[in-house]
């Protein structure tokens, strides 16, 4: 597996042949892009871990190919990058929605989540209870990162409620940067996939993750409609795989 941290955007008019799984195989190279948080891609000490990492080992073995694997965390870029053919394959986990089925290819499912409100409990809000009523945060703001798969949803409860909710996109900081920003009181709300919202409650007593802002949704891969043999490809492997003991090690290692 190689390591890519960043890639110059191709030129605008350049038109890269299309590549489904004959090419890639054909390459040696599967182009890979993921994000950096402590379910993708991380550094712990000396070592990198992650269970998109993992999975793309498990996957670069047994198709014998060499995985280039990105680091992107918008997830706009991630598929505009997909679509101009600068990856192969989005390997985070992303909620599968009807206006991203319009577009893209999802593999089956590898996970299940939902996205949960993250507020500080509490013994750390000045005695103040943590919001547990949808209608109770008409008029709040809520931070999450720029284009964020959540702000769909948060819309959505906005029109549900009835009232203004304001959702405030954050340029800089990632999901795991304003989940800390909220157990130090710079923010009062943001939003988390329930799994990551978990591990960091950890080591963040602050934070309360009790309240569900979206229901259970399937999340899996994604690929260009263009590339069929590639997903036919993938759900076999994922298929296959997913019922292995080597699977259930690297679910069971960072989801539970």
């Amino acid at each position: 597996m190689y390591l890519i941290r960043s890639q110059a955007r191709r030129n605008a008019d350049s038109k890269p042949e299309p590549r489904d799984y004959n090419e890639i195989r054909a390459s040696g190279v599967l182009n890979v892009v993921t994000d950096y948080n402590t379910i993708g891609y991380y550094v712990s000490g000396d070592s990198t871990q992650g269970f998109q990492m993992e999975m793309m080992q498990a996957l670069e073995e047994e198709w014998g190919v060499r995985v280039n694997l990105f680091l992107e965390n918008s997830l706009e870029e991630n598929l505009e990058g997909l679509t101009a053919q600068r990856y192969d394959l989005v390997a985070r986990n992303i909620p599968v929605n009807m206006p991203l089925k319009d577009t893209f290819a999802f593999t089956q499912p590898l996970t299940l989540n939902k996205e949960v409100l993250v507020q500080r409990k509490a013994a750390y809000n000045d005695g103040a209870e943590p919001i547990r009523q949808h209608l109770d945060l008409a008029g709040k703001t809520i931070h999450v990162p720029g284009d964020s798969p959540a702000i769909l949803r948060l819309n959505n409860l906005s029109h549900e409620i009835g009232d203004t909710l304001y959702v405030e996109e954050d340029p800089t900081y990632e999901t795991e940067q304003l989940v800390m920003m909220v157990a130090t009181g710079d923010i009062d709300f943001t939003v988390c996939d329930e799994k990551v919202a978990v591990r960091l409650a950890e080591t963040l007593p602050e934070i309360d993750i009790e309240t569900d802002i979206s229901f259970t949704q399937l999340e899996s891969w994604a690929v260009r409609r263009d590339s069929p043999q590639l997903l036919d490809s993938l759900n076999s492997w994922l298929g296959r795989f997913k019922e292995t003991p080597e699977f259930k090690r690297i679910i069971e290692k960072y989801y539970y």
